[in-house]
């Protein structure tokens, strides 16, 4: 379940800086007004997550093969 969550954002994440610099629309901003910036640590923190728990992944991976 943790995992959905932290890709959601993460997908999340990534379209709003994609929105941002093609059309310069913060859509965290839109939806979440004074909360944005809450929003922007959490899909910061699941962006580090994911890369920890993939990297150790594939690390697992290369050791047991």
């Amino acid at each position: 379940m943790f995992n959905k969550i932290t890709l959601l954002l993460v997908i999340i994440g990534a379209l709003n800086v994609g929105l941002v610099t093609l059309l310069h629309i913060d859509l965290i901003g839109v939806l979440f007004g004074g909360f944005s910036h809450i929003i922007n640590v959490l899909v910061g923190f699941s962006g580090l997550y994911m890369l920890l728990t993939t990297y150790t992944t594939l690390l697992k991976k290369t050791v047991t093969h």
